[in-house]
């Protein structure tokens, strides 16, 4: 017989407390779904495949407006896996993911307060305000464009005038356990 995951049980309180880190990504990825300017890509570090598996199940089966939500292929370094979660890029993007990371606050004991959160290749920290992050999620395929599009233009002039252009994610452990991952390192 086939086992099932913990979900199929029924997630309860606190079964990813602990498991679920509290930091966030956003758009650090590239959409699966679609154009990049169309789908927010959200990503979240969990630690190990089966607590992974049944977040991507709460998330798909919770929320309407979430257009797709997976797990990385494979394991990182530490034993954590990615959970991806793409949704339309739209003016609810904020409300949608702050409604997320409330829902999640049984599950995980991980508060809304408590959330770090990290925009494209920044590596500012934000926290779970509304008002911070309606400035920088970029809530419309033309401000995405805006955002993302000016630094690709920038590194192509720099590319072009031969100089040294800097599109490398920094270097921490969340990226390097990714880059290992992905076979990179």
């Amino acid at each position: 017989m086939r086992h099932q995951s913990n979900l199929q049980e029924g997630l309860e309180s606190q079964d990813l407390a602990r498991l679920v880190h509290d930091e966030l990504h956003i758009d650090e990825y590239k959409s699966k779904m679609g154009n990049d300017e169309d789908i927010v890509v959200l990503s979240f570090k969990v630690h190990g495949k089966e607590p992974a598996v049944d977040l991507v199940n709460f998330i798909e089966k919770g929320f309407d407006w979430v257009l797709d939500a997976d797990t990385s292929a494979g394991e990182m370094e530490d034993g954590d896996y990615v959970v991806f979660v793409e949704l339309e890029r739209n003016n609810d993007i904020v409300k949608n993911l702050l409604d997320l990371l409330t829902d999640l606050v049984p599950l995980t004991d991980n508060h809304v307060k408590s959330w770090r959160i990290k925009y494209h290749k920044n590596n500012k920290e934000y926290r779970a305000d509304p008002e911070d992050l309606k400035h920088v999620i970029p809530s419309s395929p033309a401000e995405y464009l805006r955002a993302i599009g000016s630094k690709e233009e920038v590194n192509q002039l720099k590319s072009a005038a031969g100089l040294d252009v800097d599109t490398k994610a920094p270097k921490n452990e969340y990226t390097e356990s990714l880059r290992i991952a992905a076979g990179i390192l």
